[in-house]
């Protein structure tokens, strides 16, 4: 068995039912960049300078606080240089958001060679808590970009450090 923090591993990926349990954040890549850009079918569709690229992955039981949450974490990230390695936020930087919608992430791999996606959520509920996300940065004061939502995407970066996070 493999175990994460004591418990079996599937236990970490569970959730509790939305009402009873505090929000948490959607899963979310973060790549600190120098630049990035997303493409469909030859059109560029988003596209920032210095900021962060988000691959943003929403799982059954995510709801609109953790979007919220979500949202709130990122624009107070001090992940860029400033008097420490680590000091400023991307609006101190006044940097731009890519984000990318990235169901993959919600990926089961512990069996099998084949990926499951039955964490996912299903492309109706999924769609409307990326949007928000979106949304609530660009609310935080933030300059947002975005691929398209169940698109096959090409994305382009230049990672900065590289730093990445996931929260």
């Amino acid at each position: 068995n493999r175990w994460c923090l004591g418990k079996p591993f599937e236990a970490c990926r569970q959730r509790a039912a939305p009402e009873n349990r505090a929000p948490a954040a959607v899963i979310t890549v973060i790549q600190r960049v120098l630049r990035a850009s997303v493409t469909v079918a030859g059109e560029t569709t988003g596209a920032i300078g210095p900021g962060l690229l988000l691959l943003i992955g929403v799982e059954r039981g995510d709801t609109a606080a953790d979007a919220d949450t979500t949202a709130r974490k990122v624009a107070a990230l001090r992940c860029f240089p400033g008097r420490t390695p680590m000091d400023r936020t991307v609006g101190e930087l006044g940097g731009g958001c890519l984000c990318v919608s990235q169901f993959t992430l919600a990926a089961e791999l512990a069996e099998g060679n084949r990926p499951s996606f039955s964490a996912a959520a299903s492309p109706d509920l999924a769609e409307p808590l990326y949007l928000r996300v979106i949304e609530q940065l660009a609310a935080a004061g933030l300059t947002t970009a975005r691929g398209r939502f169940g698109a096959s995407m090409a994305v382009d970066l230049c990672n900065d450090g590289p730093v990445t996070f996931i929260l």
